[in-house]
This record gives structure tokens, sequence and C-alpha cells, in this order.
């Protein structure tokens, strides 16, 4: 069976059909570095687990579902530069 797509389809890979992989490996990276710093701050197990959660959970959501299809990444840099140049693109308009 052969698929025909237009020359104008943009086909994203994904981890499981889910995560872009510029969106997976940030979110390795961040779980990584969230568990190491547990590991090293605390003790006990329970709070451990909970931070964990905490900490990852909110960017695992945000990085599955994303803001119009848009990616993790180009969200949060769309964010930073409104906000940093916030009256260049009020006057601009």
């Amino acid at each position: 069976m052969k698929f025909i797509f237009p020359q104008n389809y943009n086909y994203n890979y994904k981890i499981l059909g889910l995560i872009d992989y510029k969106n997976g490996i940030l979110l390795a990276i961040w779980s990584g570095f969230i568990f190491l710093v547990l590991n090293l701050l605390l003790k006990n197990l329970n709070l451990k687990i909970f931070l964990f959660i905490i900490f990852v959970l909110p960017i695992a959501i945000f990085s599955v579902t994303g803001v119009n299809g848009e990616s993790i990444i180009d969200t949060s840099i769309y964010m930073s530069k409104f906000i940093l140049r916030q009256k260049i693109l009020f006057y601009s308009k």
C-alpha cells in the first residue's frame, strides 16, 4: 500500500506518537536534573516522589498537549520575547 503525501505537508516525528523529539529531550534533561537534585538534598523517599511529580508532571503534560500544536520550547521563546519587549510588540501593530 502506497501513501501519497502532499508536498506542503509537514510530517513531525514523535516519540510514541505523543511527544516531539526536542520536547522529549528537554523533558528527559529536566527530569534528570530534578532527580539528581532531589537525591542529593533529601533522604525521605515519599518526599522525593512527591516533589518529583510536582516539578516534572506540569512540564510533561504541557509537552504532550502543547498550545495549538506548538512545542514547549517555541512557546517559551515567544513568551520570553513578549515579556522582554512588550512595548515594541504593542506599538508595532
